[in-house]
């Protein structure tokens, strides 16, 4: 029997006593990021919050199996926020679809929450109408033709059934209620109440596809209403890739279970707890990038060199090497030597002596 088949559902419980040591650490640690941030500089605060949405994106979609390019997404972003990041790349609308989802939940997270809105949600996510080659139901909720909803895996005539959602004629009542509870103000803790948003969403399963992104875009719309900031500093969705077998574990023990969802708030908030422990490392990384630029404010470097540079400081993907620089600043093999050996000679990027086409560079990290 599957939870929404139990009694009382969707009244769910959890152990209060078991949770609250767990809860009052990860609020702490909430608190002590905001206070951090909160300290910075404007821009700083903008190129982290840059930084960490991007993570979002690109780790939302990695769980489900799509990769997404980072310079595309960054992009994206940067264009829709009203950020300069110097070169702009052409996105997709696989890629702006998703990034409008985000922005809208977390940038707009004080509008209600309606059933149209949700539907805007899911038709950025399929503006084709289709899921890779086939037909899906886009902007409504799934309905007859689409048959029974299950979560199945395993090779075909041999799947294994981890999940069956409520039937397509629950779910306008099943959703007008989801959608009630997530504006009413509630004494729930609002982290609480972002696990719950999350589980509660993806369990009624109301789109044939992108329910999974769709609930995290909510979690993370409830979260920033809990922090009153559009600013965000940690990626939850990237946490939950890192986790994602034990994501996917918990979910189908909870949806198999009773209405007791302990086991599920508890994976989040320690889910939470990490997401907001790693977003130091985003902190450190904008420090960084910052005090490289203030060294450097008197160079005069073209577009190029800076475009790689913050590549480079961004956490460039593999090694630099002429035909990569090439590649990316769309300049001749010729350009791209010229432009390197210029950094070379002014001590910001150092060569290493493979020799060839395999000589890589790095930045200089005296500089």
């Amino acid at each position: 029997m599957y939870i929404h088949e139990q009694e009382g559902w969707p009244d769910f419980g959890w152990d209060q006593l078991r949770i609250a040591d767990l809860l009052a650490e990860a609020r702490y640690l909430q608190g002590r990021l905001l206070g951090h941030m909160g300290a910075l500089g404007f821009q700083l605060k903008e190129e982290a919050t840059l930084r960490t949405l991007t993570q979002d994106v690109i780790k939302t979609s990695e769980i489900e199996g799509e990769q997404l390019e980072y310079e595309q997404v960054r992009s994206s972003l940067a264009k829709r926020l009203g950020i300069d990041i110097k070169t702009f790349s052409h996105t997709g609308r696989n890629v702006d679809g998703i990034v409008e989802i985000m922005l809208d939940a977390t940038q707009n997270y004080d509008i209600p929450l309606t059933t149209k809105r949700l539907f805007n949600w899911h038709a950025a996510l399929f503006p084709t109408g289709r899921n890779g080659m086939q037909f899906i139901t886009v902007g409504k909720w799934r309905d007859k033709k689409s048959g029974v909803m299950q979560v199945v895996s395993g090779p075909m005539g041999h799947e294994k059934v981890h999940y069956e959602a409520p039937a397509y004629n629950r779910l306008a009542k099943e959703m007008s209620c989801f959608i009630k509870w997530y504006n009413s103000k509630s004494k729930i803790d609002p982290v609480i109440k972002s696990a719950l948003a999350h589980f509660w969403f993806v369990t009624i399963h109301p789109f044939d596809d992108g329910n999974g992104r769709i609930g995290r875009a909510l979690a993370d719309m409830m979260l920033a209403r809990c922090e009153k900031t559009v600013q965000r500093f940690y990626s939850m969705s990237a946490q939950i890739q890192k986790e994602r077998k034990e994501y996917y574990n918990i979910l189908e023990n909870s949806q198999k279970n009773t209405m007791d969802i302990t086991i599920w708030i508890e994976w989040y908030l320690n889910c939470f707890k990490r997401a907001v422990e790693l977003s130091e490392q985003t902190l450190e990384v904008v420090l960084v990038k910052a005090r490289f630029w203030e060294r450097h404010a008197e160079d005069s470097l073209n577009e190029r060199q800076k475009t790689i540079i913050n590549r480079l400081l961004d956490g460039f993907d593999g090694k630099l090497n002429s035909s990569k620089w090439a590649k990316i600043c769309k300049c001749s093999q010729d350009t791209a030597l010229r432009d390197i050996n210029d950094l070379v000679n002014r001590q910001i990027l150092d060569k290493d002596y493979a020799g060839g086409r395999s000589t890589s560079y790095t930045l200089h990290t005296g500089s």
